[in-house]
């Protein structure tokens, strides 16, 4: 049973309980950066390591802390391992950290990070918190990269990772899509899709 219930905090967060296309939160910074591969993988895997550090640390002190400045001090140990995650970019992927540009300080404020911290981390075991977190984290990189996926190809008519060309057609790029009109157009239709998704899937078990 402990097997299945871990599998399933692990498994959730790619599809019946996505951030994204599901819960429809963290929106500003998804939007925002969803031009490339390139941003959608730097900011994934930044967004990733937040929630599964801060996950597991708040899980781990969650007893600990009064009830009253939980929420002050989730924001500190979230803000921690933000700082971490920047200045590792800044270090090491200076070209990602500028085109991320101010998004990678704003995931201190992310609603699906300090979300989970309120729902789920501080009231689970650390395991639980870890699968979580690593879930929640690789759902919204997934969704993250699909978006970016569409509004780079359209947009450009060509598709980029790390500065090696996988796909180049050559075709009339139509540029709204690498507009934050276009990013608007794209979240609508998946969200609508997703959304038929899980109508059609709730109908079949009726």
């Amino acid at each position: 049973m402990n097997q299945k219930n871990n599998f399933w905090e692990l498994i959730k967060g790619l599809f019946k309980e996505n951030p994204i296309f599901c819960l429809v939160l963290g929106l500003c910074p998804f939007l925002a950066v969803s031009t490339s591969l390139d941003n959608a993988i730097g900011m994934g895997a930044a967004a990733t390591f937040v929630l599964v550090a801060s996950n597991v640390i708040i899980s781990l002190i969650r007893k600990k802390v009064p009830n009253k400045i939980r929420i002050p001090i989730f924001i500190v140990v979230i803000a921690s391992f933000v700082t971490m995650a920047s200045l590792f970019m800044q270090a090491y992927l200076p070209a990602l950290n500028k085109a991320l540009g101010i998004y990678v300080p704003l995931i201190v404020v992310n609603c699906i990070i300090l979300g989970r911290a309120e729902a789920f981390a501080s009231k689970n075991n650390t395991l639980s918190s870890f699968l979580d977190g690593l879930g929640m984290g690789i759902g919204f990189t997934l969704s993250l990269l699909l978006i970016s996926l569409i509004r780079e190809f359209l947009g450009t008519g060509s598709l980029k990772l790390f500065g090696i060309t996988l796909i180049n057609i050559p075709m009339q790029p139509a540029m709204i899509f690498i507009l934050p009109a276009g990013a608007l157009l794209v979240m609508g239709l998946l969200l609508a899709l997703f959304a038929h998704i899980r109508n059609k899937k709730y109908e079949v078990k009726e």
